[in-house]
């Protein structure tokens, strides 16, 4: 079941291992608390999913799904 109220696509970036991902999630502003951006259900669970392929690493799902960027480690100064 859909909350009712206005809606909009926001980016989210998240974080898994080594990777942060940027991706397309719809937000909802229910007409009972308009000021107040909520995550339905089934984006908590596309988020969720986010965070734990990029914790396994899974490259090529999360392209599918995003923006994905790795964090590198300094170069030895030696």
């Amino acid at each position: 079941m859909k909350t009712p109220g206005r809606r909009e696509t926001i980016r989210r970036w998240i974080h898994g291992g080594d990777f942060v991902v940027g991706v397309d999630v719809e937000v909802v502003y229910p007409t009972t608390r308009p000021d107040e951006p909520c995550y339905e259900a089934e984006t908590v669970k596309f988020v969720k999913e986010i965070s734990e392929h990029a914790a396994e690493r899974d490259i090529a799902w999360l392209q599918q799904h995003g923006e994905v960027y790795q964090r590198l480690q300094p170069a030895s100064s030696h």
